[in-house]
């Protein structure tokens, strides 16, 4: 294992680089990647990065961009608490003169970045010494060590941060280093069928040697997902626009936008959220269609959501809009997944 910074090191410099935020003198625009990253797949990140940095080219720009510009730059993306997160780090790094920090304990006091991500940007972007343990990390290393510990805890993932210590700082290239194990990772050692044959690790590694690595990382087994049901309305004016609700007290999905809809304990109480739907937005005559239902799985719960539609457009005034329930082009809103697949239908 002496040699493993080297190896690791070659096999990087040997592959194409077609990610955007790659080697992007801006340490900026590497600590918005990182948190996009967080998540979500490169393949996923490409395109909302660069439309997102078009959008916001600075911290003093997304430090004063409006909420909503900033959840619509980050529509489809997903967990838009990291979009919420990102901004307010921004905006605290105005207020305090608009210098990026440099280390990863400065960077870690920022709304939204992990011991992680704090080692990400200030290994690629400051030359810090700090071994990058995310996911992909732990995978490679659980594997070619064979350690059985549950990464989805702090010690461990702070045990293995110390194993990797040494071998950064032999190295040289803490940034290169860290996004080097990190792509490994993501695109050699994956989660099932991993490449070993390609691995520059492999004679290293003690779970391909032992035919154990679609054993490891260990895993508690997950328990099935809750369930939560509702009803929801898709409700056009005479113009053409769509009838959205804002969700303002939800922890979930705050401040983006989603049809008018009413949640159900049991499937047989459909017809009932359906009327009590109808009434709170004054429309208890109507006869809407049923259109389908769409399922979406949530780190946490998986939503049903059974959609109808009103067959005629509702006449202006019809009903009372306020500043979280209003007709509008769903183009010009930030949506929830949930609704953009009901308007897909």
């Amino acid at each position: 294992m002496s040699l493993l910074h080297k190896k690791l090191l070659i096999w990087y410099g040997s592959r194409t680089r077609e990610m955007p935020w790659r080697d992007h003198p801006d340490p900026y625009a590497v600590w918005v990647s990182e948190i996009m990253l967080q998540q979500t797949q490169v393949e996923t990140v490409k395109g909302y990065f660069l439309r997102f940095m078009k959008a916001f080219p600075t911290v003093q720009a997304l430090a004063k961009a409006p909420q909503q510009d900033v959840l619509k730059a980050w529509e489809g993306l997903g967990y838009y608490t990291r979009a919420r997160n990102l901004q307010k780090a921004a905006q605290q790094v105005m207020e305090q003169g608009g210098a990026l920090p440099s280390s990863s304990s400065e960077w870690a006091k920022l709304p939204g970045i992990g011991p992680y991500t704090a080692a990400a940007i200030s290994s690629i972007s400051f030359g810090e010494y700090a071994p990058v343990v995310d996911g992909n990390v732990a995978r490679v290393f659980a594997r070619i060590l064979e350690w059985r510990d549950d990464f989805q805890k702090l010690p461990a993932r702070e045990k293995l941060a110390a194993w990797l210590q040494p071998f950064i700082e032999k190295s040289k290239r803490p940034g290169d280093f860290n996004q080097a194990m990190m792509d490994l990772g993501a695109t050699v050692c994956t989660p099932r069928n991993p490449s070993c044959a390609i691995c520059p690790l492999r004679k290293s590694c003690l779970a391909s040697a032992k035919g154990l690595q679609d054993e490891l990382p260990f895993k508690l087994k997950k328990k099935a997902l809750p369930v939560r049901l509702a009803v929801a309305l898709d409700i056009r004016d005479t113009a053409g626009r769509i009838l959205l609700a804002q969700r303002v007290k939800e922890k979930l999905l705050n401040g983006l936008w989603e049809l008018p809809a009413e949640p159900l304990a049991t499937p047989d109480e459909e017809a009932q959220a359906l009327k009590t739907l109808l009434q709170t937005l004054g429309l208890s005559k109507a006869k809407p269609t049923h259109i389908g239902q769409i399922e979406h799985i949530f780190s946490h719960f998986k939503q049903v959501t059974t959609l109808y539609r009103l067959k005629r457009p509702v006449p202006t005034g019809k009903i009372q809009v306020t500043s979280t329930l209003l007709f509008a082009k769903p183009s010009g809103l930030p949506l929830t997944t949930v609704t953009r697949r009901a308007l897909a239908l």
